[in-house]
């Protein structure tokens, strides 16, 4: 590392650091005049709100834009040397540009490596305390959460694979009472239905940490006909509790990645539907880094130029480009969770796309 690299290395992370800072500020008040009615609502002290709330917001807005402010911390403090003749004079010295851009990919591979431990194992911490707080004292306070709320205590359809050939589900479950129905069970060999179980009710019993069934029915099939047995009240072993039937849409968010790996094995010897989406997550965890260093790379060739207008023709070059990005991230992720698209590719398209990006704008830079 010489002088030079010192010198656009503390220029690349000072100013994105006060940047990133000035504008989590900025955010934090914000959201405190949106949910001030929230959290007069909670009575809760001022304490409480930081560490119950606060603790988890912070660390969750600075990730959520921890690459468009490393972007525009390139851009900024690039375009200041630039239109102060800097970069020309570095160039004049027998400088090469892919020398002059080592510091920008010495801070922006250091930055990636914080986002991406963030990512892993500090954000979903912090998304706990956020969560949890926001699905007590927010959501419930929600007209929007109100309106569209079922009419039983948060029941829905729930259907689960119990193991290679048995399938169950209820139609209704109340997670305040633990209580759901009614149930059935089938059990499945050769595509062929080999024994249905159904009962009017079932109850999670907390004692014995098993199901009960209640009014069962329980019909045998097999080639020589049909044995109907009909049993008053019935336990039963299954693969699933209630903390999986509750629905929480914070739960992406909430598990580390050893975690969501976890759950996203589980579910899928479960059968259950839907998973792309936490599969996008755990992709975009270890993609966001890498788009850390892409735009940085972008930051500096866009920058680097001296033109007319300064860091203002800079800054909305950089906003465009961004704006891009996060439209092509947008799409290749609704098209993921709520199409066929496979969630990998879905996380990478974006990056992809600005790779050549990138390598047209370093070809047409002046060197």
């Amino acid at each position: 590392m010489k002088k030079l690299d010192w010198y656009i290395l503390k220029k690349f992370l000072t100013t994105f650091f006060f940047s990133i800072f000035l504008f989590t500020v900025i955010a934090v008040v914000i959201d405190i005049s949106e949910k001030a009615d929230d959290f007069v609502k909670s009575q809760l002290g001022v304490k409480r709100i930081i560490t119950d709330y606060y603790f988890g917001f912070v660390p969750h807005i600075m990730a959520l834009l921890f690459p468009l402010f490393v972007f525009i911390a390139v851009i900024f403090f690039t375009s200041k040397m630039a239109g102060r003749s800097e970069i020309i004079a570095i160039l004049a010295s027998g400088t090469s540009f892919r020398r002059w851009l080592r510091p920008y990919f010495v801070g922006g591979i250091f930055l990636a490596i914080i986002l991406w431990f963030a990512n892993q194992y500090v954000v979903p911490v912090a998304n706990q305390i956020r969560g949890t707080f926001e699905a007590r004292y927010v959501d419930g306070n929600s007209s929007y959460e109100n309106l569209t709320k079922s009419r039983f205590s948060g029941g829905n359809d729930f259907y689960m694979k119990i193991d290679s050939f048995t399938y169950a589900g209820f139609y209704n479950y109340d997670t305040t009472t633990k209580r759901g129905g009614p149930f059935f069970m089938h059990t499945i060999h050769n595509n062929r239905l080999t024994r249905n179980v159904r009962s009017e009710t079932i109850t999670w019993d907390t004692i014995t940490r098993k199901w009960k069934m209640e009014q069962v029915i329980q019909r045998i099939l097999t080639p020589a006909g049909e044995n109907l047995t009909i049993i008053p009240s019935q336990t039963i072993n299954l693969n699933f509790v209630p903390n999986d039937i509750k629905k929480d849409k914070y739960t992406k968010d909430k598990l580390t990645s050893p975690e969501l790996k976890k759950t996203i094995k589980m579910e899928e010897l479960r059968g259950s539907e839907g998973l792309n989406e936490l599969k996008v997550e755990l992709g975009r965890r270890n993609a966001t880094p890498v788009t850390v260093i892409l735009l940085t790379f972008i930051g500096a060739v866009v920058a680097g130029r001296k033109v007319r207008g300064g860091s203002g023709v800079h800054l909305a070059m950089g906003f465009i480009t961004a704006a891009l990005f996060i439209l092509a991230d947008k799409f290749s992720t609704i098209f993921s969770t709520k199409g066929n698209l496979p969630p990998t590719i879905a996380v990478w398209i974006p990056n992809l796309i600005f790779v050549f990006v990138a390598y047209y704008l370093y070809r047409k830079a002046p060197k």
